[in-house]
């Protein structure tokens, strides 16, 4: 038996989505573009998460998760998307590629750290494999479409942290 979600619990969702994605500040216009049409469509009432694969309901939400050490990023090989995957950091709306062409993704992009020494265990069933590369030398032309902004972007959030780290203490 299913067990369905009340609206209320819905509703609460739907309000913590729409608060994560209006915390996003915007790297370019672009992305500027992206936030106000993704919190159209979430005030729109519209589904927002994926029922069935793959790509019920057509624009749905989803989640990246960038797996950094330093300067170097671990990306995927998605049999699916037949592109390599990267608090949101980034949230873009794009038209998928690939075997499950013609759906929109609402993507919230995450930073989180590893140590690229360590051993990576993936589904091999939806991943072709997995690789660390150097950020100047990621795939771009066969990576996630926003790849290269959301480099950019990490790279102007992390010089953000650091100004903040080694900045003296007045007083």
């Amino acid at each position: 038996m299913k067990q369905r979600v009340s609206s209320v619990s819905a509703a609460a969702i739907r309000a913590a989505i729409r608060g994560e994605v209006e915390l996003i500040v915007p790297l370019d216009e672009v992305e500027r573009t992206h936030q106000a049409e993704a919190l159209t469509w979430i005030d729109s009432g519209a589904p927002l998460c994926r029922t069935a694969k793959p790509a019920t309901p057509p624009k749905h939400l989803v989640s990246y998760f960038a797996v950094v050490d330093g300067d170097n990023i671990l990306l995927v090989d998605h049999k699916s998307a037949q592109h390599e995957i990267a608090e949101p950091l980034m949230l873009t709306c794009t038209t998928t590629v690939g075997l499950t062409a013609g759906h929109a993704d609402v993507s919230l992009w995450y930073v989180v750290t590893a140590d690229r020494t360590s051993s990576v265990e993936f589904d091999r069933e939806e991943f072709a494999g997995v690789q660390w590369f150097e950020f100047a030398d990621v795939p771009l032309h066969r990576s996630d479409p926003h790849i290269g902004r959301f480099l950019a972007k990490l790279a102007c959030a992390r010089k953000c942290i650091d100004l903040r780290v080694y900045e003296p203490k007045m007083g």
